[in-house]
């Protein structure tokens, strides 16, 4: 079974070790067929004085936040319409598309384009999935939306999926996918779901 070692210069958080840990793993499981107890990830420290490159020692990087961490405080943030918070969430060049296209680069236009179409929405999420590619993580999100039409009835499991880049602890993007379109064409209600 394999066994990855890695060495990191002394001073992450217990978190930041054991989330490389469980990332590890996953890349072992998602390369080779290993069970997850079959796969040992052992994390060696050196002090910064033992540790020397270029001729130079060095003190360790900054770890970047967990980016589901940065996703649900995106979401949290923007279900309470606090833009400014939801804004610290985001890269330069953020953009977002909704169904049908509809393409923001600035939260209020997203803010106003939902105010066509309802009252409120909220997010009840079962669950995220993350992955990591050329420096981004991709974290996908998804769930059931309810919430309030502009006439006033409700709606509830309605399914959704948000796919986010994750850059530097910066949302880099959000894709957004749900069945809200179909259920306000049918007509339903929460009673009809």
């Amino acid at each position: 079974m394999p066994i990855v070692r890695v060495t990191m210069i002394e001073g992450y958080a217990e978190e930041v070790r054991q989330r490389l840990a469980l990332r590890l793993t996953d890349a072992v499981r998602g390369t080779i067929a290993a069970p997850a107890d079959g796969v040992t990830v052992a994390i060696e420290e050196v002090r910064p004085s033992n540790y020397m490159r270029g001729g130079r020692s060095r003190t360790p990087g900054v770890a970047v936040p967990d980016p589901v961490d940065v996703v649900r405080g995106f979401l949290a943030a923007m279900e309470a319409r606090d833009l400014p918070r939801a804004q610290s969430c985001l890269a330069d060049g953020f953009e977002m598309v909704f169904p049908g296209g509809q393409r923001f680069s600035a939260l209020a236009e997203m803010v106003a384009w939902a105010g066509t179409r309802y009252r409120r929405v909220s997010k009840t999420i079962a669950g995220f999935d993350t992955g990591f590619s050329d420096g981004r993580a991709v974290v996908h999100c998804h769930g059931t939306l309810s919430g309030e039409w502009l006439d006033g009835s409700r709606f509830e499991s309605v399914r959704f999926i948000d796919r986010f880049e994750v850059e530097n602890g910066r949302l880099v993007s959000q894709s957004v996918w749900n069945d809200l379109g179909e259920r306000k064409r049918e007509g339903c209600d929460s009673t009809d779901v």
